[in-house]
């Protein structure tokens, strides 16, 4: 008996995963990218195939969706359909018989998990072989594909970095937040694709979503909706309120993986609880992990315009405090994602990085989600495009009109066009330092793409802290000279920081008042602080103070003002403590009220982590870490460590801790790396007394062995 007959079949994970760039992701299935081949090895008996005398047919199953792909011995793999073609046959009388078939998928395949089975047809009847599963994700190396992305550093950056930091604070005093992305950690692309098969559309009509799962475009709306559980089994509950018991405080988290793991774990019940970084960093996760280019990005002062005027109205009482009045608010600052890929749908000049949020702000046809909407259209003020724009546009461009009222009657109002969008920021490439992009999305004259990457809006320059030594260390907040002021025919008034404020030490700044008559002036001044959430209008007042000034003809007026940290002091742990100054000056004999606002956040202090050996870090060789943190507070805190470090531990390293007033913590930690390239290593302090969140970090580059 002599005839074709297959013994077993392989989908040589190892040679193709690499030949793909899917090395490191893990899953229960082979990982590919679409719009490339790859190789199936077929070991057999009996004599060498012949398509005269057998058919070898592939059966490439995704859900109800089902291709035949026969085996052929010539031609051309497609890039517009699935090919299966005889790469190399063994015949030789020792050898084992081995027949190696190269499968190529079209470019435009749908992401998502398939079934592989031979089916071989001889005259003697047809025989099934289950070959396995695989997940096929999107490829931006490949060009016919529509996220493909030129640059290889960029892919690098865009799809295969599990690491990097997150813009926070406010415009003038920025600070990086370490995060990992972790995309290559146990089960996480499983999880990633199982949040495609929990969506809404997915089971309302299988067929119909699974064949759209080609398009980026719709793999975005849907990603953006289900990052969030607002109308779905989706992964994130948001939380503003400050009271975080029943789950995890936002700030706590550090990486993607506890949070889709324990969606996962618990049933895909929602994960309490997130807010806008948590929501874009787990959405970046993602769509990196489907293989589409993706980048976190920070918008400073943005806008959430809740009525489509492209108006945002502010109000203060006499006495400088701000009051909640109307839906409208400004963020301090409001974290989303880009993504990479072609708009076909928008016509020409609309491809590239395209806005998608996953913050349950307001809803997009019927559901919580936000994008793609392309940052070219928002730069052109092409608002009829989709998906979102004109909701995008105003984040970054919305007018700002503060109001100061009595009785509800305006009692004196100005308008200022430059303060929402006032800085947008993402990760510089191979770095950790910030790269300003305001200019991509904002095209007035008021804008100057003249800053560089290490400013901050006409503040000082941003900066690593002394301890760090570089940009690759714990980065820290600079404050700006923000200068803001109000001027009128009769009265200048100004707000000016006079050192970054730093979480356990004062708050140091100044009013300066200037008379511009040629009379004296009899004023009274009402100086207002209030703690403020990011995302809304801030609460009560915790500091005030007001007092009568005489002010001599063309005279300036400094009043010096400290607010001790007993007065600011945090009741709840956070990443950014925000604070809302205003002071308003009345002029009595004219009435004429003038108002200067400034928003600023109160830094923590920092970790710092630093590596025994840098240079020479090799995969498998064991290392050590020093993690130091300087006590500033004249008290004794206490509270729980955490080092955290895709590709480098195994599990997260967790310590309590003691450090006495200004002593000096060193913490050793032992880390093995497991994978090579740029990889980092994070700490993260929580103390409970004062109630505050360190973090710090240090970027790896693991050299392989």
């Amino acid at each position: 008996m002599n005839e074709f007959r297959v013994r077993s079949i392989s989908l040589q994970q190892v040679q193709n995963q690499t030949r793909h760039k899917t090395e490191g992701l893990s899953s229960t299935t082979v990982v590919l990218r679409r719009g490339q081949a790859f190789t199936v090895a077929i070991n057999y008996d009996g004599r060498p195939f012949d398509p005269l005398k057998e058919k070898m047919i592939f059966s490439i199953t995704l859900g109800p969706l089902i291709v035949d792909v026969p085996v052929s011995r010539l031609g051309q793999p497609s890039l517009t359909q699935w090919t299966a073609i005889v790469e190399r046959n063994v015949t030789g009388p020792t050898a084992p018989r081995a027949l190696s078939v190269s499968l190529s998928s079209p470019a435009s395949a749908s992401i998502g998990v398939y079934t592989l089975q031979l089916r071989v047809e001889t005259r003697l009847g047809v025989k099934t072989h289950s070959v396995g599963q695989f997940t096929l994700l999107c490829n931006p190396w490949s060009q016919a594909d529509s996220v493909y992305l030129q640059s290889e550093d960029l892919r690098t950056e865009y799809v295969k970095s599990d690491n990097g930091v997150l813009f926070i604070g406010s415009a003038g005093n920025v600070f990086a937040r370490p995060w990992s992305f972790d995309q290559y950690e146990k089960g996480i692309l499983d999880i990633c694709m199982k949040l495609l098969q929990l969506s809404p559309q997915y089971r309302a009509d299988m067929r119909k979503d699974l064949q759209k799962c080609s398009n980026p475009v719709y793999i975005g709306r849907v990603i953006s909706a289900m990052v969030n559980s607002n109308d779905d089994k989706g992964v994130l509950m948001g939380n503003w309120s400050g009271h975080y018991s029943d789950g995890v405080n936002p700030s706590m988290w550090t990486g993607s993986a506890d949070i889709l793991k324990k969606w996962a774990e618990t049933q895909f019940r929602p994960v309490k609880y997130g807010q806008c970084w948590v929501f874009a960093a787990v959405m970046c996760t993602v769509m990196r992990a489907l293989g589409i280019p993706t980048r976190v990005i920070t918008n400073f002062n943005s806008a959430h315009d809740t009525n489509n005027n492209m108006v945002i109205e502010e109000y203060y009482d006499e006495n400088g405090r701000k009051l909640s009045i109307g839906n409208d608010s400004i963020w301090n600052f409001h974290v989303w994602v880009e993504s990479w890929m072609k708009r076909p749908d928008l016509g020409q000049g609309y491809d590239g990085w395209q806005v998608l949020d996953a913050t349950p702000q307001e809803r997009s046809t019927g559901t919580f989600r936000c994008g793609p909407a392309s940052v070219k259209a928002v730069y052109q003020r092409k608002v009829e495009a989709k998906y979102d724009v004109p909701f995008v546009y105003a984040e970054v461009n919305a007018d700002v009109h503060l109001m100061v009222v009595r009785d509800k009657k305006v009692l004196s109002k100005k308008i200022d066009k430059h303060r929402v969008g006032a800085l947008i920021l993402t990760k510089l490439p191979g770095s950790m330092r910030r790269q300003d992009v305001t200019s991509e999305y904002k095209n007035e004259w008021g804008y100057s793409p003249s800053r560089t990457s290490n400013s901050a809006g006409g503040g000082m320059p941003f900066r690593a802290s002394s301890a760090a030594g570089d940009d690759e260390r714990s980065l820290r907040c600079a404050v700006a000279d923000t200068g803001a002021r109000e001027a009128s025919k009769g009265v200048t008034v100004s707000l000016k920081l006079l050192n970054p404020p730093v979480v356990g030490e004062n708050i140091s700044f100044n009013v300066v008042i200037t008379n511009n008559e040629a009379a004296p002036k009899q004023l009274k001044k009402h100086v207002n602080a209030q703690n403020k959430e990011y995302n809304r209008n801030p609460t009560g007042t915790f500091w005030e103070a007001h007092d009568d000034v005489k002010i001599g003809p063309n005279e300036t007026v400094t009043a010096k003002h400290e607010i001790t940290f007993k007065e600011y002091m945090l009741k709840e742990a956070a990443d950014v403590f925000l604070v809302n100054l205003a002071v308003v000056i009345e002029d009595v004999k004219s009435q004429e009220k003038v108002l200067a606002s400034e928003e600023f956040n109160i830094c923590n202090p920092t970790l710092n982590v630093q590596i025994q050996n840098e240079s020479s870090v090799i995969i498998y060789a064991p290392q050590v870490a020093t993690v130091t943190f300087v006590n500033p507070f004249n008290t004794a805190v206490s509270g729980e460590l955490t080092i955290s470090g895709s590709g480098l531990l195994e599990e997260k390293a967790k310590m309590k801790v003691t450090v006495q007033p200004r002593e000096t913590m060193k913490k050793p930690i032992d880390f093995t790396p497991r994978m090579a390239g740029s990889k980092m290593l994070s700490a993260n302090l929580v103390l409970t007394n004062p109630p505050t969140i360190l973090h710090g970090f240090t970027t790896i580059n693991v050299q392989r062995s």
